[in-house]
């Protein structure tokens, strides 16, 4: 069994405990617990990160403002222009994934960190022009530096799982910009949705609250299982703001093959060990018979952003 784990970038969310159930299912540690019919033994992980906050962070400190824009379905997405570009190939796949393959070999994990960009892994075209919401008016942003993901190099993740290695994955993608490849944008939920149904991987999207909340006020709230189409609804129409992004993501993983996505608490104990054992949000492809996908990522449409 392969698990795709995505380490949201908010600010609350601390990777170590994700970390220690990365190194617990790599060496087999927690088989029963990620796969109860499999029995024992090493399981394939992907890790994939986030890192919002940390961006823009950088951006402040440079004297920039980090810029937030509304697609007309009311998703909440970063625009990013040139400046901002150069601040996220640096802070993403150079100081965040670098310091989480550090902290995975520290613990005897032989992780490899990649890009999207690195051999083509995340790949589709750019979008240089965004349709927007803007005090309450539809327009078109031009100057946009993200993608829209349409391929996933499986072929590269699963030899290196095959040889024993844990991919660690962050944005940006590779986006295909008038016969070059330049690097782009791309939400790394979503990302993470891709490679996990590319692999046929259950999918854990941990984040800085329980799970999906039917009251986001309300920690209690929380919507435990979606199995049919009703379910769906009722988790949809919970979803607000950065959390409708994550279900577009779980709806993506499903709809591509992923067997199972949890969205669960990143800075519990053991995160991923318990959200494998039944906490957070668990979504099943069940509960999308009959559903219209609805596809946001229509061209125009704003997908960047490193979601927190």
């Amino acid at each position: 069994m392969t698990v795709v784990i995505k380490i949201g970038g908010a600010r609350a969310v601390d990777p170590a405990g994700a970390l220690a159930d990365v190194e617990s299912l790599v060496s087999g540690e927690a088989g029963e617990v990620a796969d109860p019919e499999g029995g024992a033994g090493p399981h394939g992980v992907v890790v994939t990160h986030g890192g919002s906050t940390t961006v823009d962070e950088t951006l402040e400190r440079l004297g920039m403002e980090p810029e937030y824009v509304e697609t007309p379905s009311g998703v909440v997405g970063r625009f990013t222009d040139a400046e901002t570009m150069d601040v996220f190939e640096m802070v993403m796949p150079g100081l965040l994934n670098t310091d989480l393959v550090a902290r995975l070999q520290s613990r005897g994990v032989d992780a490899v960190g990649l890009s999207g960009v690195d051999g083509k892994l995340l790949y589709g075209p750019r979008k240089s022009a965004v349709r927007v919401v803007e005090d309450g008016k539809r327009k078109i942003r031009r100057g946009d530096h993200s993608g829209s993901l349409r391929e996933v190099n499986a072929d590269l993740l699963e030899t290196l799982l095959s040889e024993g290695y844990t991919p660690v994955v962050s944005p940006p993608m590779a986006g295909a910009d008038d016969g070059k490849v330049t690097p782009v944008n791309t939400d790394a939920d979503r990302s993470a949705a891709a490679i996990a149904g590319e692999l046929d991987a259950t999918l854990v999207l941990l984040t800085d609250v329980p799970g999906i909340l039917e009251d986001p006020d309300d920690r209690d709230s929380l919507i435990r299982t979606v199995e049919t189409p009703a379910d769906w609804e009722r988790m949809e129409a919970a979803a607000e703001g950065f959390m409708g992004r994550k279900v577009m993501a779980v709806r993506e993983a499903l709809e591509g093959g992923a067997p199972e996505v949890v969205v669960a608490d990143a800075n519990l104990e053991r995160p991923v060990a318990t959200a494998l054992e039944g906490d957070g949000t668990h979504v099943y492809p069940s509960a999308l018979d009959g559903e219209d996908s609805g596809d946001e990522d229509s061209e125009g449409d704003a997908n960047g952003g490193a979601e927190a």
